[in-house]
């Protein structure tokens, strides 16, 4: 890269402590005079600087970012240096305003004559690699179902994105004559893909591999299976109180909710239904409608089916209760109950009511303090608690918390105490990243025997990934140990 301003010029005559040697100015060469960095990022100026009369000072001045930095090489080592490798790191503001900046360096000899070259920096750095948001979980598997008289096909949907530009994605399932396909991103920041492949109609395994670029060559992949099978007992099913795949996937996690498997293709969900009329399906995978999912038969209400050709969702007709949902995959039926929030169980014992002065502080009767929880990085004071849903006393929700992309949470659901670690209630989930469930904490010095919930035996943080920046809101229900943390409309 060809090299910014350099001014050379000779003033006076060396120290009388450090006599000439060959008089001339130092020389220097930076390994960039370029450097790319990013708002809030560190960048580091690296070079060599030489003179045979010795260096003493190096400067770095940038008046924009507030950069004023002289390196004192005599006073550092004791006497001036005829070689220096120069390597600053700087961090630039998290609310920098600027995109592009001129660093001054100067290297001055004893003689005091000097050197200066100009560093340009910009901020259009990229230093994330791409993200799938919304595609096959990385070896896992994805089922399409053999149905008689209806050729089984895959529509495969993928949204990516990137803070700076994308280059492409490319799918490739192993063993089909469509396949790989290609696409060209064209510097997207985001794109969404969608792809019907015609699958043959016999038992059969297909290794899926998506491979993901952005501009500067930074490559991710996922690997799947795609199992074209009869239906089968599904480990893990949910329910999908959104309409979209974009909506499944715009959550950091708890969209869609996972259900219990109760037995053989027979699965139960409970649900808090907020408002009369919500729309719901069941899916077999977490982050999209295809290749399976399952709702009421058009033709037939008191059956559920997954032919999306002939379906409808099923409708929840009661605000303000919980339903309990029962369904089989294998015989296609469905039964629905409610119960009110008042016969809905919470995990801690009866002595406390959350937002009163019912918190025995120190479990032995002389303090009370108010009772409540809510997430923390770090301690009990840390608690940034709930706010209480003024209709289901058992849903709670945070306030509003900008995150950005990239960003790996650390956090665990508890009371708040002002002193240590007291577990008068606490939720985790089932380990760091699988964040489907939040069972009660079972070593909580506050239990409810009448509670049948999910419980932990672990004390685990969970740390979850952002993969789309925004702002966003925590939902907590402790009756049902579900959590979601959903973008703000």
């Amino acid at each position: 890269m060809a090299f910014s301003s350099l001014t050379l010029w000779t003033t006076g005559c060396s120290d009388d402590d450090y006599p000439d040697v060959d008089g001339q100015s130092p020389s220097v060469t930076f390994t960039t005079t370029h450097v790319q960095s990013a708002i809030g990022r560190t960048f580091t100026i690296e070079g060599t600087a030489t003179d045979a009369d010795g260096i003493s000072t190096i400067q770095l001045v940038c008046a924009d970012l507030y950069l004023d930095k002289t390196i004192d090489l005599i006073d550092i080592y004791g006497e001036p240096l005829t070689s220096y490798e120069l390597s600053y790191d700087f961090t630039t503001q998290a609310d920098e305003l600027g995109e592009r900046f001129v660093v001054t360096v100067t290297v001055t000899d004893v003689g005091g004559r000097t050197v200066t070259q100009d560093i340009t920096v910009t901020m259009d750095g990229d230093f994330s690699v791409p993200v799938f948001v919304s595609a096959p979980a990385n070896e896992s598997t994805v089922t399409v179902l053999l149905t008689e008289g209806v050729a089984p096909s895959l529509t495969l949907n993928v949204s990516v994105s990137d803070d700076r530009a994308l280059d492409y994605l490319t799918v490739d399932i192993e063993g089909l004559s469509d396949s790989p396909v290609t696409v060209d991103l064209g510097g997207a920041t985001a794109y969404s893909y969608s792809g019907t492949f015609a699958l043959p109609e016999e038992q059969q395994e297909y290794p899926l591999t998506l491979t993901l670029a952005d501009k500067v060559g930074n490559i991710v992949t996922r690997t799947a299976t795609i199992a074209v099978s009869e239906l089968q007992d599904f480990e893990s099913m949910y329910l999908a109180d959104v309409a979209t795949d974009s909506e499944l996937n715009s959550d950091v996690f708890g969209v869609p909710m996972l259900v219990d498997h109760t037995g053989e293709y027979e699965y139960t969900a409970l649900y808090y239904n907020q408002a009369a009329g919500t729309e719901v399906y069941l899916l077999a995978q977490d982050n999209s409608f295809s290749p399976i999912c399952f709702g009421v038969d058009a033709s037939d209400s008191s059956a559920l089916t997954y032919d999306t050709n002939n379906m409808n969702p099923l409708v929840l007709t009661e605000a303000n209760v919980y339903y309990k949902i029962v369904f089989n995959t294998l015989e296609q039926t469905y039964e629905t109950s409610t119960y009110s929030t008042n016969e809905a169980q919470d995990p801690w014992g009866t002595e406390m009511t959350y937002g009163t002065e019912t918190m025995d502080v120190w479990s032995d009767g002389s303090t009370f303090a108010t009772f409540t929880f809510g997430i923390t990085s770090s301690s009990p004071s840390g608690v940034e608690s709930f706010t209480q849903d003024s209709t289901n006393p058992h849903l709670f929700y945070s306030e509003p918390m900008v995150l950005s992309a990239g960003d790996t949470m650390n956090f665990i659901i508890t009371n708040y105490h002002q002193s240590g670690w007291w577990n008068k209630v606490r939720w985790c989930s089932t380990s760091e990243t699988d964040l489907t469930v939040f069972g009660y904490y079972t070593q909580s010095e506050s239990k409810n025997p009448a509670y049948t919930g999910p419980t932990n035996v672990k004390d685990v943080w969970s740390k979850p990934e952002v993969t789309t920046s925004g702002t966003y809101r925590f939902w907590f229900d402790s009756h049902l140990g579900r959590a979601k943390l959903v973008q703000e409309n």
